[in-house]
């Protein structure tokens, strides 16, 4: 009797499991013929996952990398899962303002279009810090991607109806902002969980200042993935991961529904600015909805990476060839 308990038991364990894990699916079979899509830091996890998902949609696909060498062999393998030769690499460090300044310049230059910026790259608590002086998972996880979703803002209004998609994560809930300490590098894990909440007010300023001009912005939790963030740690740290991400944590091609359908979903339309989970929206927590704080993050930040108004303006000629 004892043992069949025990077996019983096992069994409801594994199921509640299973259904912790379980995530939904995109079911939209939309493609993507003659869109462009860039995906920063597209060469491992949930990023590649999505430049593999996006090409086979037909859409042409770039992917960014940091390493050279690495970007090669992902590259290779999108083109080959996605059966698509219409993908392309590019050089870029999201830790470093120059380099980010830098792709964006080669990037309008080099492509016509923009429909969906998925704003991908990001670190994890880590205590580091950027080429600029400031904490790695603000600077990289915000400031860099709020950098270059700015340089690259006319290409995407002259692409409209065009999408930005920030992925962000559900621990942005843990935190707040502290406006006296941007910069906060002390806990990793709180640096994290703030660059996070950084991001959800990020996509909702812009989906504010971006909406009449046909550019919608969002959000988006793909889950609790299990990644190889645990690579910097040690051997016996790495075994007790393993074992609580196979049970908790979901694979990189489950964490990618979500992004794919805010990708190419017209349900995204009457959310500007909202923020998604299992592909759709959900509610935040009444602190991570707070605009006054949006738009003064907005404004610091353009300080902090040294916006102007001359960095917002496209060459004229780029944009009347982007219009065609």
């Amino acid at each position: 009797m004892y043992a069949l308990v025990t077996v019983l038991s096992a069994l409801l364990f594994v199921l509640i499991l299973r259904r912790l894990k379980r995530k939904r699916v995109c079911l939209d079979p939309k493609r993507l013929d003659g869109k462009t899509v860039l995906i920063t830091d597209g060469t491992s996890g949930i990023g590649k996952e999505t430049a593999i998902a996006l090409a086979k949609r037909g859409a042409r696909v770039i992917i960014t990398t940091q390493d050279e060498e690495k970007g090669e062999v992902a590259l290779r393998q999108i083109k080959r899962e996605s059966v698509s030769m219409n993908v392309k690499l590019m050089s870029l460090n999201m830790a470093n303002l120059q380099s980010i300044r830098e792709f964006c310049k080669d990037f309008l230059q080099k492509e016509k279009r923009l429909d969906i910026l998925i704003n991908n790259a990001g670190v994890p608590a880590v205590l580091a810090w950027t080429d600029n002086g400031f904490s790695m998972c603000f600077g990289v996880n915000h400031l860099g991607t709020f950098l270059l979703t700015n340089l690259l803002t006319e290409r995407l209004k002259s692409c409209s109806p065009s999408r930005v998609i920030t992925v962000t994560s559900d621990v942005h809930k843990y935190q707040r902002l502290d406006f006296t300490d941007l910069n906060y590098n002390i806990v990793p894990l709180f640096s994290y969980c703030r660059s996070k909440l950084a991001n959800i007010y990020f996509s909702q300023e812009l989906a504010r200042q971006m909406e009449r001009h046909g550019v919608t912005s969002c959000a988006v939790h793909p889950g609790y993935v299990a990644g190889d963030w645990t690579l910097q740690f040690s051997i016996l740290f790495r075994i007790v991961m393993y074992v609580i991400t196979s049970m908790f944590f979901i694979s990189f091609k489950e964490g990618t529904q979500s992004v794919i359908h805010c990708a190419v979903s017209d349900d995204i339309l009457q959310h500007n600015g909202g923020y998604f989970s299992d592909c759709k929206p959900c509610r935040l927590r009444p602190h991570a909805q707070d605009t006054g704080i949006a738009k003064k993050l907005w404004e610091i930040s353009e300080i902090m990476v040294d916006l102007s108004s001359s960095d917002l303006t496209s060459p004229p000629e780029t944009s009347r060839t982007a219009r065609i």
